[in-house]
């Protein structure tokens, strides 16, 4: 392990000290940015640049694609590189590309502007990503990212629609910038060998995690697959609502103060560890599936209220268990390095889906019901891979017993 691997911290691993948690959560939340705000995001451009709802789909769909290909970067390159030179790459790339939307404004260049400044975001996202997974107790740090997530995204979406677009663009370039004065506090390098002893007898053994790598891969299925039902809903949801005739002044302030649900999704997250990562993860999917399919019936404030404010609880509470679950089946952090790029992929497939069911005409109460669908495909790979473990488990017992 080089020297500039630490952080001069005092913690056993130097994935735990405070300071590379809190860089790695403040970087992800830059990172998250564009995700988290695509319905003002969409909004602004069709009221600045007078595209059309199925254009902004599109638009912020390749955004998401961008997002997904620059985690894809960071996975293949964050147990080989220095992470701290690819992240420098990824906050460049975000800058140039964020201040030529400024001048470039029509519908064909955005859609490759918004790639490329999907994949600088992708890049340093995904390694802080993996950073968090890297952590002894990743359940904890990915509620920290996610606490974090819940008062950034309130904050952003009160504050951008009061933005033109180009303080939109400015502000995605000012904290992009500030990621790059912390590198120092970004471990460089993944543990070695004996570090990696010792994170395992620190670490929490009521599962056994160490499993084929086919199983973190199934994992990513079933996020990118929970992350096409959220870039559905979410890119949509402030549209429909006001195609239903709900106002602005209700619709925006809504947005806004829901997001702070996000804690809720956190606090019942810590309580619902005690039941492991499975059930809780269950239940959700399937709340999350009838809170997005509930709106098809037609969309009134009373539900609009009831499916925005649980459906960002779900969110946060939903991502905490599946990134948690990454981070003990993946401890070299490649893989753990995909999650942004999945989630990025569904939120990509997710807002197109949407897009061509709409501009088919099918209408928003058919774009819910297979947004929703989607979250239910998640819980039957994740069921599949419990069903696996606990049987190996059972095997395991069985074949002491027989010796025995």
């Amino acid at each position: 392990m080089t020297d500039d691997t630490t952080t001069n911290g005092s913690a056993p691993i130097v994935f735990d000290d405070w300071r590379t948690i809190s860089f790695a959560v403040f970087m992800a939340l830059v990172g998250y940015t564009v995700m988290v705000t695509v319905p003002v995001l969409s909004t602004a451009l069709v009221q600045s640049l007078g595209f059309t709802e199925e254009q902004v789909g599109r638009v912020w769909g390749n955004d998401m694609l961008g997002f997904s290909m620059g985690a894809i970067i960071s996975a293949l390159s964050v147990a080989r590189v220095n992470r701290r030179h690819l992240v420098i790459g990824g906050i460049v790339l975000t800058i140039s590309v964020n201040a030529l939307c400024m001048s470039i404004t029509d519908y064909q260049s955005m859609m490759w502007l918004r790639l490329a400044a999907g994949i600088g975001s992708g890049i340093f996202t995904g390694t802080a990503v993996a950073t968090l997974g890297g952590t002894t107790n990743p359940v904890r740090a990915f509620n920290i990212l996610l606490l974090g997530f819940s008062f950034s995204a309130a904050g952003e979406l009160h504050l951008f629609p009061q933005l033109s677009l180009n303080g939109i663009y400015w502000f995605l370039i000012g904290t992009a910038a500030v990621c790059g004065l912390f590198l120092r506090w970004l471990p460089s390098r993944p543990l070695n060998s004996e570090e990696k002893q010792l994170q395992h007898e620190l670490e929490d053994h009521s599962e056994d995690w160490r499993v084929p790598v086919i199983l973190p891969v199934f994992c990513l299925v079933a996020v990118c697959f929970t992350y096409i039902n959220i870039g559905g809903y979410f890119t949509y949801i402030e549209l429909a609502a006001l195609d239903a005739g709900i106002s602005p002044e209700f619709v925006t302030p809504l947005l806004t103060s829901a997001s702070f649900w996000a804690l809720a999704g956190c606090l019942l997250a810590l309580l619902c560890a005690r039941f492991g990562l499975f059930r809780p993860l269950f239940i959700a999917l399937v709340s999350m599936a009838v809170l997005v399919g509930m709106l098809a019936a037609g969309i009134s404030k009373i539900n609009l209220t009831i499916s925005v404010f649980a459906f960002l609880a779900l969110w946060t509470f939903v991502d905490i268990f599946q990134s948690s679950m990454m981070g003990y089946m993946d401890r070299s952090g490649s893989l753990v390095a995909l999650l942004p790029s999945v989630q990025g992929f569904g939120q990509f497939v997710g807002p197109n889906i949407a897009a061509s069911i709409i501009g088919a005409g099918l209408g928003y109460s058919t774009m819910f019901l297979v947004s929703g669908s989607m979250a239910l495909v998640a819980m039957v790979i994740y069921g599949g891979i419990f069903f696996y473990l606990h049987s190996r488990k059972s095997a395991a017992i069985e074949a002491v017993t027989e010796t025995a």
